[in-house]
C-alpha cells in the first residue's frame, strides 16, 4: 500500500494521507515527493481545496532518520510542496514534530487537537530546521517562543499553538478532520480563481517588502475583476443572488 493515501471525501475536495503508521508517518524522502506528484494531479483535475492528514497518533513524526543517514534529505522536493496554487489545510492530531510541523506550517490553514504536541527537535541531533521550521515558526509565534521551540527542541501543545496564532481552530482529536473537512467546503464553494491569488497575495506577503506586496495584490484585484468570476461575483452581489463560480 503506498506511503500517501488520495481520498476524495466530498466534490472539489482531495484527502492526501500519510499511511505509516509502524513509523509515525516520518517524512521519507518518496513521502514528500509523492506528495508534491498528488498535489500536482489536484491542481490539473479541479480539486479546489487538499487536506493533508496522518492518523491519530502522528501527523507526521519528522523525517526519517534512517533515511536520512543513507541517503540525506531531498529539500528539493519540498520546493513543489511551497509552489502548489490549491489551498492547503493541515489536520494534525498526535505530534508534529520536525518535518512534519514544518509540512503543517506549509499549509495555508491549520487544524490542530488539543492535546497534539508540537516542536522542532532537530537541535537535539545538532541541526537546525531545514524545511521553513526557523521562519515559519518566528512569523506565526514571534522570536522569543520560536527561539524556544528551535534552540532547545521544546513542544507546544495543540491549545497553546492555537492560542498563539499557529493554528486556524483547536478541536478534541475526533473532530479534527471533519473541522478541515468543514473548512475546505467553504473554500471549495468559493471562487477558484480568487483563492488561488489570495493565496498567492498572502505568501508574497512574507516574502517582499510592504510596496511590492501591495503593488502585487493591486495587480491580482484588477485581474480578478476582468475574469468571468469577478464578473459574476459582482453581479450577484448586486442582484441579490448568489454567485455561480466556474473558475474562468
Amino acid at each position: 500500500m503506498s506511503d500517501v493515501l488520495r481520498e476524495a471525501p466530498a466534490s472539489g475536495i482531495v484527502v492526501l494521507r500519510l499511511n505509516r503508521p509502524k513509523k509515525l508517518n516520518a517524512l521519507s524522502n518518496d513521502v514528500v515527493s509523492d506528495l508534491g506528484e498528488m498535489l500536482g494531479v489536484a491542481q490539473a483535475d479541479g480539486t479546489r481545496a487538499v487536506i493533508v492528514a496522518g492518523d491519530a497518533r502522528a501527523f507526521a513524526a519528522g523525517a526519517d532518520l534512517d533515511e536520512f543517514l543513507e541517503e540525506g534529505p531531498l529539500l528539493a522536493a519540498w520546493d513543489v510542496i511551497w509552489s502548489c496554487e490549491l489551498p492547503m489545510i493541515a489536520a494534525v492530531r498526535g505530534i508534529a514534530f520536525g518535518g512534519g510541523l514544518e509540512l503543517a506550517m506549509s499549509c495555508d490553514m491549520m487544524v490542530v487537537a488539543e492535546d497534539a504536541r508540537l516542536g522542532q527537535p532537530e537541535i537535539k541531533l545538532g541541526l537546525i530546521p531545514g524545511a521553513g521550521g526557523t521562519q515559519r515558526l518566528t512569523r506565526a509565534l514571534g522570536k522569543t517562543l520560536a527561539s524556544e521551540l528551535v534552540m532547545l527542541g521544546g513542544e507546544i501543545s495543540g491549545r497553546v499553538a492555537y492560542e498563539r496564532g499557529l493554528a486556524n481552530r483547536c478541536v478534541p482529536s475526533e473532530r479534527v478532520e471533519a473541522t478541515a473537512l468543514e473548512l475546505a467546503r467553504l473554500i471549495a464553494a468559493g471562487p477558484p480563481l480568487a483563492i488561488r491569488d489570495a493565496k498567492r497575495a498572502i505568501a508574497h506577503a512574507f516574502e517582499d517588502g510592504l510596496r511590492t506586496s501591495l503593488e502585487r495584490e493591486r495587480a491580482l484585484f484588477f485581474d480578478l475583476l476582468e475574469t468571468e468570476d469577478g464578473q459574476e461575483g459582482v453581479a450577484a452581489f448586486s442582484e441579490r443572488r448568489a454567485p455561480i463560480w466556474t473558475g474562468r
